[in-house]
């Protein structure tokens, strides 16, 4: 053999594709995955029409379509829920209510979302909570405006919520403050 025959022959052996994608499927590792969608894609199912659950998951989501939304919504709570908008600062009804009883729900599925307790006085223009009432909200991360936050979203109808801040030095058990836009919620004493 000269040296040109040695440079032609692979130094790389096939497998099979469909024999791969086949051991994978089954194991554990990758058929406990949730496939990667967007939060805000179309979810379709028979079992309701207004939640659908993923594939691999228990999370629902009050599906609605926009025109649906609008009915229920003020225009400002269609534009800060469903559209990610964010509230004037001080405007909202609950930027001065005090910690006290009961909870604070979501205004557009009724979600339990922050115990009135958790409350606490950040003076940054929202209300703002230290501590979700667990599996109540979800979280992305939000690149918007040239900074890296922690956006929060219900996770009954994915509505915005705010964001997350985290290690500013609040006398609080998390050292965390949820700033919520205030319209976005509804107290329930």
């Amino acid at each position: 053999m000269n040296k040109f025959q040695s440079l032609a022959r692979p130094s790389f052996r096939f497998f099979n594709t469909s024999e791969y994608i086949k051991r994978a499927s089954r194991s554990p590792i990758t058929s406990s995955r949730s496939p990667i969608t967007s939060s805000r894609s179309p979810i379709t199912s028979s079992r309701s029409p207004l939640t659908a659950p993923t594939k691999h998951s228990t999370r629902t989501y009050a599906m609605k379509t926009d025109d649906e939304w609008k009915t229920i919504l003020s225009p400002e709570q269609f534009r800060v829920l469903r559209q990610s908008g964010t509230e004037a600062p001080f405007s909202g009804e609950y930027v001065k209510t005090p910690a006290g009883d009961g909870e604070y729900l979501c205004v557009g599925c009724d979600q339990p979302l922050y115990k009135a307790s958790t409350k606490f006085p950040a003076h940054c223009g929202w209300p703002a909570f230290y501590e979700a009432i667990p599996g109540s909200i979800r979280t992305i991360e939000d690149r918007s405006f040239g900074m890296t936050r922690t956006e929060m979203r219900c996770s009954k109808c994915d509505g915005h919520l705010g964001h997350i801040f985290k290690g500013e030095g609040y006398k609080t058990p998390t050292d965390e403050r949820h700033c919520v836009n205030s319209i976005c919620l509804k107290l329930k004493e």
